[in-house]
C-alpha cells in the first residue's frame, strides 16, 4: 500500500456541522488502523486530544498550532514560539480597540475576560481558558523563557483589517498572519507550517516513510502547502477555491463525511 500515513485538518475538514466527529468518521479511522491518523490543526493540544480519545488512537503524534508544537505523547518533538517583542507590540496595538486577544502556549490559553469571542472558542474547542491580563501573561512568559505558540485576534472586521495590515507591515519577517475568517487573525512563527510539521514526523517518528506515502486533508489557506507537498493532497469540496485548485483529489464536504468517504474508497 502506497499510503501509510494520514494527516488531517480538523475545523472545516474533519468535523461535521455540529463541530463533532460523526459515527462514520470514527468508524473509518478505527477501521484503517494501524495506519497512523494524525490530527494537524491550528488548535491547542487540549482541543485535539478528546478527538483522539474518540478514535481510540491516543498514541498517535499530534501537530498543534499549525506546526508550532509537535507532540508524541508527552514528548515534545518540536516547539517554535513567537518572539515576545511581537506579542508586546500586538498587545499594545489592541489596547484601545475592541479586539479580543487569545494567547496560547502548549496547553495554556489566556484571555482577559470571558467575552463573546472567548465563549465562542470555548464552545468550538471544548477547552476553557484561564483569565489573566495580557501584560501579566507576557511578563510571566518573559521570566520563564517562553512565548506564544499562537496569538489569536478576533473582532470587528474593520478593526481586524487594520491590525492585519499593521502587523504584516511591521513583522512580516517574523510571523505568519492567517485570516481563517474575516473576523479572525491567527498568528504563528514564520518558520513553521503544516508541511514542515509533517517533515518533522517523517524524520523523527516514521523514518521509513516519505512525503509520497502521506495523504493529507484540508480546506483552508494554511493547508495549501501541505496538500501540495504530500503524495495525495485531498480537499473537502467546501474548501476555498485556492485549496480546490491545488488538491490532487476532491472529496465530499466536511458536513457530509468527506474524509470518511475517501478513507472508505482508498483503503
Amino acid at each position: 500500500m502506497k499510503y501509510q500515513l494520514v494527516c488531517t485538518d480538523i475545523d472545516g475538514t474533519l468535523l461535521n456541522k455540529d463541530r463533532e466527529l460523526s459515527d462514520l468518521t470514527i468508524a473509518q479511522v478505527k477501521r484503517i488502523s494501524p495506519i497512523p491518523f494524525v490530527l494537524i490543526s491550528s488548535r491547542m493540544p487540549k482541543g485535539m486530544r478528546h478527538l483522539q480519545h474518540q478514535f481510540g488512537n491516543i498514541s498517535t503524534p499530534l501537530i498543534a498550532y499549525n506546526g508550532g508544537l509537535i507532540l508524541d505523547g508527552d514528548k515534545i518533538l518540536h516547539s517554535t514560539f513567537i518572539n515576545n517583542s511581537v506579542l508586546e507590540a500586538t498587545i499594545n496595538k489592541c489596547a484601545n480597540t475592541n479586539i479580543h486577544l487569545s494567547l496560547f502556549h502548549a496547553d495554556e490559553w489566556y484571555v482577559q475576560s470571558m467575552d463573546y469571542w472567548a465563549k465562542r472558542e470555548e464552545n468550538n474547542t471544548k477547552v476553557t481558558p484561564t483569565i489573566k491580563s495580557h501584560i501579566d501573561v507576557l511578563n510571566t512568559w518573559k521570566n520563564e523563557g517562553k512565548g506564544a505558540h499562537k496569538i489569536m485576534c478576533m473582532g470587528d472586521e474593520n478593526e481586524i483589517d487594520v491590525l492585519y495590515k499593521t502587523l504584516e507591515n511591521e513583522f512580516s519577517e517574523e510571523i505568519m498572519l492567517y485570516r481563517s475568517k474575516e473576523t479572525y487573525i491567527e498568528i504563528s512563527h514564520k518558520s513553521i507550517s503544516k508541511k514542515t510539521a509533517i517533515e518533522v514526523l517523517l524524520r523523527k517518528i516514521y523514518p521509513q516513510l516519505s512525503m509520497e506515502n502521506v495523504i493529507a486533508f484540508g480546506d483552508n489557506y494554511n493547508d495549501i502547502e501541505m496538500l501540495k507537498a504530500v503524495g495525495l493532497g485531498v480537499a473537502v469540496s467546501n474548501a476555498n477555491d485556492e485549496v480546490l485548485k491545488v488538491a490532487n483529489k476532491i472529496t465530499d464536504t466536511n458536513k457530509n463525511d468527506g474524509v470518511a468517504k475517501l478513507l472508505k474508497e482508498l483503503f
